[in-house]
C-alpha cells in the first residue's frame, strides 16, 4: 500500500466522520495528507528523534559547565541568611508600690534609662504583646493596687482618729 492511498482512505474516513457528526467535526478529526512517500514516514521520524535525543544526552555528559569567574550572584537562600538584624532590650521594672521604670539597650549602647511609665501603660503594653506576658503583669499591678488600697484605709483611719483628737481639744 503507498502512503497516498492510506491517506486518501484516511480522508473518506474523515469525510463520513463530518457528514454523519457536524458538530463533532474540528480540526484534530482531519489529517494532512504528507508529502513523503516513504512507506513508514512515522518510524523513521521516531527513529531520527530517538537517535537525536541520545546525541542530545551525550553532549551534556561529555562538556561539563565551566565554573564561572567571579563572585556568585545571590540565591533566595543566601540572601535570607544575610538579613540584618537589631538587638534592642526593653526592661520594665516594676515595685510593690506600683511604680513602674522602663530602660531601653541597642546592643551595648543605653538609649533610656529610668523612665517612669503609669502602671496603666505597662498593662497595655503586655496585652498588645502577648497574653502570656499580660496575665502575670496584671496579678503584680492588682498586688500593687491592693496595697495601696490598704495604705489609703490605713492613712483614712489615721486622718480620721487625727480629727477626733482635735476635736477633743477645742472644748
Amino acid at each position: 500500500m503507498t502512503v497516498e492511498a492510506l491517506t486518501h482512505d484516511e480522508d473518506t474516513a474523515a469525510e463520513a466522520v463530518t457528514a454523519s457528526a457536524p458538530q463533532a467535526a474540528d480540526a484534530s478529526a482531519v489529517t494532512e495528507p504528507t508529502s513523503s512517500t516513504s512507506p513508514e514516514p512515522a518510524a523513521d521520524s521516531a527513529e531520527a528523534s530517538d537517535s537525536a535525543s541520545a546525541s542530545a544526552d551525550e553532549k551534556p555528559a561529555e562538556e561539563a559547565p565551566k565554573p564561572k569567574r567571579g563572585r556568585p550572584k545571590a540565591t533566595a537562600a543566601s540572601a535570607a541568611k544575610k538579613t540584618r538584624t537589631v538587638e534592642l532590650i526593653l526592661t520594665v521594672t516594676g515595685t510593690a508600690d506600683g511604680e513602674w521604670q522602663a530602660e531601653l539597650k541597642n546592643g551595648s549602647k543605653w538609649v533610656a534609662k529610668g523612665l517612669e511609665i503609669p502602671a496603666a501603660a505597662v498593662s497595655r503594653a503586655a496585652k498588645e504583646l502577648h497574653s502570656d506576658l499580660s496575665g502575670p503583669i496584671d496579678e503584680v499591678i492588682n498586688q500593687a493596687r491592693d496595697a495601696q488600697a490598704a495604705k489609703v484605709a490605713q492613712l483614712e483611719a489615721e486622718l480620721e482618729a487625727a480629727k477626733q483628737a482635735l476635736a477633743e481639744l477645742d472644748v
